[in-house]
């Protein structure tokens, strides 16, 4: 977590992006409270601009499971909170599934701005550029050593990639431990608006199912792990 200190960006009303990415921006000591609100500042990329605030990570500051999707969507932009929106709900829903309590993991995102188009009087989602995401991976890897978890599950291809390279797949990796740097258990599955788009009902509902099943895999960690 080391800080750049050349070229750092005065806070203010200037338009400028930083040109180290969210690094720029770190607090001189870094913890999770402190993080969350020197982010909320962050000017590392250009997805500032057009977003109404910056959505950190919320949970467990010591959560043996970390969750982490791609950015925030809509309902999170306004919110000030990652996974409140449909997708969210559909987490939790998986989640309880799995025999696991949402407010005892920590859920975040790559990258903490939402990335939008118009779409008539909708934002729709966009999928962040290379060079937005490696602006924003300083704020991941930090929660990561602030929270240390357990098992960290990659909630998609964009936060597979992120943390385990530009090779990723979902479709090949999705299901089994993986091995990072990052956590003893790293586990990929897909991310839950991809189950929101499947329109036939019950195409959706084994989707759903398998996802649960993904999920459940972080309890046999856990179970492995020896208690402290």
């Amino acid at each position: 977590m080391k800080k750049r200190p050349a070229n750092k960006v005065e806070r203010g009303d200037s338009d400028e992006v930083s040109p180290h990415g969210a690094a720029d921006f770190f607090p001189k000591k870094p913890s999770l409270p402190a993080a969350r609100a020197a982010a909320a500042g962050c000017r590392g990329c250009g997805l500032y601009r057009r977003a109404t605030q910056t959505v950190f990570g919320e949970g467990a500051g010591s959560a043996d499971v970390m969750l982490i999707g791609e950015t925030p969507g809509d309902r999170e932009d306004i919110a000030g909170r990652p996974f409140v929106g449909p997708a969210g709900q559909l987490l939790d829903r998986a989640l309880a599934g799995a025999g696991i309590e949402r407010q005892t993991v920590y859920v975040t995102n790559v990258v903490k701005h939402f990335k939008w188009e118009p779409r008539g009087k909708r934002r729709l989602h966009k999928k962040p550029m290379p060079t937005e995401i490696g602006a924003c991976l300083p704020w991941l890897r930090m929660e990561i050593e602030l929270v240390q978890p357990k098992v960290i599950v990659c909630l998609g291809a964009t936060a597979g990639q992120a943390l385990l390279g530009s090779s990723f797949s979902v479709t090949r990796e999705r299901g089994r431990f993986l091995a990072s740097r990052f956590a003893p258990f790293v586990l990929a599955t897909l991310h839950p608006s991809a189950l929101l788009r499947i329109r036939e009902s019950d195409a959706r509902h084994a989707a759903f199912d398998r996802f649960v099943q993904d999920l459940a895999l972080v309890r046999t960690a856990l179970d492995e792990q020896p208690q402290s």
